[in-house]
């Protein structure tokens, strides 16, 4: 018995050895695969895009400017939603459809003042863009990193509104102040996205109101004052990434695998069938044949097809060895049924990462009271006691 056991455990050693490769292999092929598609996906939509609002300046002395605060500001900003798939992995794109509308006031003795409005990114395509002081729309060629002097009377207040239509990846941001504190005043923003799963980047404020709005959220920052180093922002939701979860199912394999020979061990020790070690071998095989599959085919097709498909394979692959071996029942019902728990079950649990290591440690546990349970009256002396050899 003993014997056997150390040739059990040089199996599990070489496939867990084997695991490691192939997942090293996956984290390899998606980072190859993100870092040519990214490159590429970033000259057509642009990178993640922060937004700050129009500087205005006033000069009062031959090398001093003064920043004048913006007195009230409404902003609308439309998310959507616009995912891609590329090989291995998915990205979170998006469109934005921005509109500002902001109120200035002189409060220096200058008799004009410098308006500049930087848009967020230089990479970034921008359509349908729009740049009107106090009422005179400013020509898009002159709008664009150029600052414009603008006639206002000490005291006076003047009207800023800008728009345009743009594209970015990962999260949009809105910045009051490149760096620093910022002090706001009478500020609104509207942000209207069509998805549901919401996120905030750090750094950044939350909502003071939320309201669901068709497939996604209307979300709300009102402030009559405030005061902060903040800024507002919206992380664009990732679907499940198939070349990291192929990764994180291929790393957890031999804990899979463990999980399955410990209880195989048991039912064969209680019903009194003899597996060999070769037997084990080739059920280790077949577990490897899941993930082997699994690393080549999600990044051909559905992440759930692809899973599925792994899972009748490597279970065909198990009853119908075990059927020859042991027979037909012990081979689809308690021999399938270990495998779906701890290779199809386990592996399905790794989906969501946030929930994967409680539902596989309560998993363990319930294993091990089951296992307890059930070997309890076992005499372990007995089972592991080496044959008396008899001298002739």
């Amino acid at each position: 018995m003993l014997n056997r056991l150390v040739a059990i455990g040089v199996i599990f050693s070489g496939a867990a050895l084997a695991w490691m490769i192939l997942g090293e292999t996956l984290a390899q092929r998606t980072l190859e695969s993100d870092s040519s598609q990214r490159e590429r996906l970033s000259s057509q939509w642009g990178s993640a895009l922060t937004q700050r609002p129009p500087l205005v300046k006033a000069q009062i002395g031959p090398h001093r400017w003064v920043v004048l605060p913006i007195r009230q500001s409404r902003v609308n900003v439309v998310l959507g939603l616009e995912q891609r798939r590329k090989g291995l992995l998915w990205y979170n794109l998006y469109d934005v459809d921005f509109a500002g509308h902001y109120v200035v006031r002189n409060v220096t003795d200058a008799g004009q003042v410098e308006v500049g409005f930087a848009l967020p990114a230089t990479d970034a395509t921008y359509s349908d863009f729009t740049l009107r002081i106090d009422g005179r729309t400013i020509d898009t060629a002159s709008a664009v990193g150029a600052d414009h002097l603008v006639r206002l009377a000490p005291g006076s207040s003047a009207t800023i509104d800008v728009a345009y239509r743009s594209r970015g990846m990962e999260s949009w941001t809105y910045a009051f102040v490149d760096k620093g504190v910022a002090s706001v005043n009478d500020f609104v923003l509207t942000m209207v996205t069509n998805f549901r799963s919401i996120d905030f980047p750090p750094q950044t404020l939350l909502p003071t109101s939320e309201q669901p709005a068709g497939s996604g959220w209307c979300l709300g920052w009102t402030y009559a004052t405030l005061v902060t180093g903040n800024g507002i922002g919206m992380t664009i939701p990732y679907p499940l990434q198939p070349g990291p979860l192929a990764q994180r199912i291929t790393f957890w394999a031999p804990v899979s695998l463990l999980f399955y020979v410990f209880v195989m061990l048991l039912i064969t020790t209680l019903r009194g069938i003899d597996l060999h070690p070769m037997n084990y071998f080739f059920l280790a095989c077949a577990f490897f044949a899941f993930h082997l599959l699994l690393a080549y085919l999600v990044d051909r097709m559905p992440l759930e097809a692809a899973f599925a498909i792994c899972s009748l394979v490597s279970m065909f692959l198990t009853i119908s060895y075990l059927r020859l071996v042991v027979g037909m029942r012990f081979a689809a019902f308690e021999a399938g049924g270990v495998q779906l728990i701890y290779l199809v079950l386990f592996s399905w649990a790794l989906f969501n990462e946030g929930w994967s290591g409680l539902t596989i440690t309560i998993g363990a546990i319930l294993t091990l009271f089951v296992a307890m349970q059930l070997t309890g009256r076992i005499r372990w002396e007995e089972r592991f006691a080496r044959p008396q050899v008899v001298a002739p």
